[in-house]
């Protein structure tokens, strides 16, 4: 065990951390949610991640976004983030693949070998995607509804995607999801506050994405903080 391990060997034991060693898990997203959950696995002790995104840093990403600092606009946010990921942990097995997920990259990247997936993408069809492959591949999968428009850190809980209620973009995805054939067996982190309709903005639907709500500084990262801990919790039980 590594010295900087000491305090997570005590809660999860060594048993338990060697799991988290020989965990291989996808983090697809580096935004607000998937770069603090990525850093929240590496940290506990995931041993292999390979992690996806093909956007830079853009200033409007400072109030929310791990990786984004005035510092660091312009660059790429998988090297921002595999560059702190190591700095955490120099025996990290880090892939990093810079790219925005189309349907069939989508296929190719989810493979058997991940322990687990972690959707953290905020554009509805890649999402799908995303969710399609890793069913179809029978790998676990948690993916991360929409945490823009909202402030109430106690409404935000982790449930199968069948169960959820609120959340416009999860009614979206269920609804994707049945057409697939899938109807239960992805975990959620959803919001179940209503988002505050006053605050979304439209875009030119770029990247898949239409519109988007504001956001404050401690919503995303409380979703990937769940989605850490959901993954977490399954792998050192595993």
């Amino acid at each position: 065990m590594a010295k900087w391990q000491e305090r997570a060997e005590l809660l999860f034991k060594e048993e338990g951390l060697n799991k988290l060693q020989k965990s291989n898990v996808l983090v697809v997203g580096l935004g607000g949610v998937g770069s603090f959950a990525a850093e929240f696995l590496v940290r506990a002790g995931v041993g292999k991640m390979t992690i996806v995104d093909g956007d830079t840093v853009d200033i409007t990403n400072i109030n929310r976004q791990l990786p984004a600092l005035h510092s660091t606009v312009g660059e790429p946010k998988v090297k921002i983030v595999g560059d702190r990921l190591l700095d955490i942990n120099p025996e990290l097995s880090l892939i990093r693949v810079e790219e925005f997920l189309s349907p069939e990259r989508a296929t190719e990247i989810v493979t058997p070998e991940f322990d687990y997936v972690l959707d953290c993408i905020d554009s509805l069809t890649p999402k799908i995607n995303l969710l399609v492959a890793a069913k179809r591949k029978k790998i676990k999968v948690i993916s991360n509804m929409g945490a823009g428009g909202k402030f109430d850190v106690n409404k935000v809980v982790v449930r199968d995607i069948s169960k959820t209620e609120v959340c416009p973009l999860a009614k979206n995805i269920r609804k994707r999801l049945r057409k697939e054939g899938i109807n239960k067996g992805v975990k959620a982190v959803y919001s179940v506050e209503h988002p505050d309709a006053t605050s979304i903005k439209t875009t030119d639907g770029s990247n898949y994405k239409k519109s988007f709500y504001g956001t404050n500084s401690w919503m995303p990262a409380l979703f990937g903080l769940h989605a850490a801990e959901t993954v977490v919790k399954h792998l050192i039980k595993k």
